[in-house]
């Protein structure tokens, strides 16, 4: 059985991740690193966490990185079967759906901050977290993902 970063699928939405930061922002989410492979297993083990979905009306997590994995305590299959919503407890939703509004209306933001929960309920707030647009080749929005380095247990 490949890992998450060895399949075609998640190389190619790797590929996705980095180009959509980059016209969004300027930034390259890991310096240097090129080649699609290796890209792959980069953001998969990279430092910070890395998540993404897609744009179902309930949208669905497509990626989370290791370090997203074990914050929600979730197994890759878990993850990517889990609508996003569910990141957020039920009164975080709200706020959580306005931040995804301006997202999609201004691009990419950098400095969220907010309550999230996970699988077994353990709350974290995540600060400093950049949410940006994704972009397919052409131009054409094909989700939404967010990076964060920061957070702490509540």
């Amino acid at each position: 059985m490949n890992l998450p970063w060895q399949t075609e699928a998640i190389t190619a939405h790797s590929e996705v991740l980095v180009r959509s930061l980059k016209h969004w922002t300027g930034r390259d989410l890991l310096p240097g690193i090129t080649a699609p492979a290796e890209l792959a297993e980069g953001l998969y083990h990279a430092p910070f966490v890395l998540v993404s979905h897609g744009t179902e009306a309930d949208p669905v997590l497509n990626y989370g990185n290791a370090a997203a994995l074990a914050l929600w305590e979730l197994s890759w299959t878990e993850f990517t079967r889990t609508p996003s919503r569910f990141t957020a407890e039920a009164p975080n939703r709200e706020e959580r759906a306005r931040l995804l509004a301006t997202v999609t209306a201004q691009g990419y933001i950098d400095d969220y901050s907010g309550v999230r929960i996970s699988q077994n309920g353990r709350r974290f707030r995540i600060a400093q977290a950049t949410v940006w647009n994704l972009l397919t080749r052409e131009g054409n929005h094909c989700g939404q993902a967010a990076m964060f380095s920061r957070w702490e247990f509540l």
